[in-house]
């Protein structure tokens, strides 16, 4: 097995958990990522299949006791467990559709280097925005969400059909916008990841199947341990992070690493392959 490519793959995993559920865009980081190792091709497509499902996992796993009461409470056809499912039903539906209308278009023209940056920079700025706001809670938990609300969150990430905005920021930060609290904007960005990035999976499962390939089993094994446990960690972490502080931090982070990359691929210390 080659050393180099396992250590890849561990990077990558990393980079999958941290990312993909705090508001700083996980697919504009494998792109960039992907990008430096030169891990970017339809192998490096599968693999980033295979680690974002087990980031899917780490959130499953830290909410198994939610989960299981959900869907205990649909068995016996309870109404809060039946409304927070159709919740998430129709806050998944927006993306959904216009992925299936626009997907093929945006990865043509916007999954590169530069656009992504750009796309880091204008979300920084708009937390910024939302942070400098008013903010007026009319949801303090998920459980109190209307379809109306779910509707609303949908359509915010719907925002992350373009690479570097963010899910899981467009959702949160829109969910602050509507009135929902930080506890509840966050974790239903956390549930709502799960049917939308499983359908995700399974669709590029679907279309890569082809590239899915035995010998690369120890490869896909280090960047789902990786990206399960980073995930992990960073679902843990941001849920207490937010329980004392703003998200403007993510902000300025976005902003600097947007500069960061503008400025090696203009000035050709960073070779991007899309500069």
């Amino acid at each position: 097995m080659d050393i180099i490519l396992l250590l890849k793959a561990a990077i990558l995993g990393l980079v999958e958990g941290l990312t993909e559920f705090l508001p700083i865009s996980s697919t504009g980081h494998l792109i960039l990522a992907g990008d430096l190792l030169n891990f970017n091709d339809e192998r490096g497509k599968v693999f980033e299949i295979v680690i974002q499902f087990a980031a899917i996992l780490a959130v499953c796993w830290e909410y198994r006791a939610k989960l299981a009461s959900v869907t205990s409470g649909l068995l016996q056809k309870q109404e809060a467990a039946q409304r927070f499912t159709f919740n998430l039903f129709i806050a998944f539906l927006p993306l959904a559709i216009l992925g299936l209308l626009f997907g093929k278009a945006i990865k043509a023209h916007l999954f590169a280097p530069v656009p992504v940056a750009m796309a880091f920079i204008i979300g920084g700025f708009i937390i910024l925005w939302a942070e400098k706001r008013q903010h007026t809670e009319h949801i303090v938990s998920v459980d109190d969400m209307h379809w109306k609300d779910a509707l609303k969150m949908g359509f915010a990430q719907a925002l992350a059909l373009i690479p570097g905005t963010s899910r899981s920021g467009s959702t949160i930060i829109g969910g602050l916008f509507f009135g929902l609290s930080r506890k509840a904007a966050t974790e239903f960005s956390f549930f709502l990841a799960i049917p939308t990035l499983t359908a995700a999976t399974f669709y590029e499962v679907v279309k890569y199947r082809d590239q899915f390939h035995a010998d690369d089993m120890g490869v896909f094994l280090v960047g789902s341990i990786a990206s399960f446990i980073s995930a992990f960690i960073a679902v843990r972490g941001l849920l207490r992070y937010i329980s004392r502080h703003d998200f403007t931090i993510f902000a300025w982070y976005r902003i600097a690493f947007g500069l960061v990359v503008l400025g090696t691929s203009y000035s050709g210390v960073v070779n991007w392959s899309a500069a």
